[in-house]
């Protein structure tokens, strides 16, 4: 694997200082895990704003199709009581 385009392509995860979940913050081109973290780290922590980096090769990763969406979401619209129209709010109650 010498050629750079044949690298796998990950995706980085930033903690930051005052958070408590990692977010994605973009992609990048690595031979293997570690050279990943260490490209990561300069790359998108360049002022120490990060304190964990997970990264996962992209064709690891699974996503939903956009197209199935409606059939996805579906099973959560029926349910209307997870919404708050479902329920009434008394007069008594003025800052909701």
């Amino acid at each position: 694997m010498s050629n750079k385009d044949n690298w796998p392509l990950w995706e980085v995860f930033i903690r930051s200082k005052q958070g408590l979940n990692h977010k994605h913050v973009g992609s990048l081109r690595a031979v293997d895990a570690e050279m990943a973290v260490e490209n990561a780290r300069d790359v998108y922590t360049r002022r120490s704003e990060g304190i964990s980096i997970w990264v996962v090769e992209s064709n690891n990763v699974f996503a939903s199709d956009p197209s199935e969406a409606p059939e996805l979401y579906e099973p959560s619209d029926s349910k209307i009581y997870r919404h708050p129209t479902f329920y009434t709010v008394p007069d008594s109650i003025s800052h909701m």
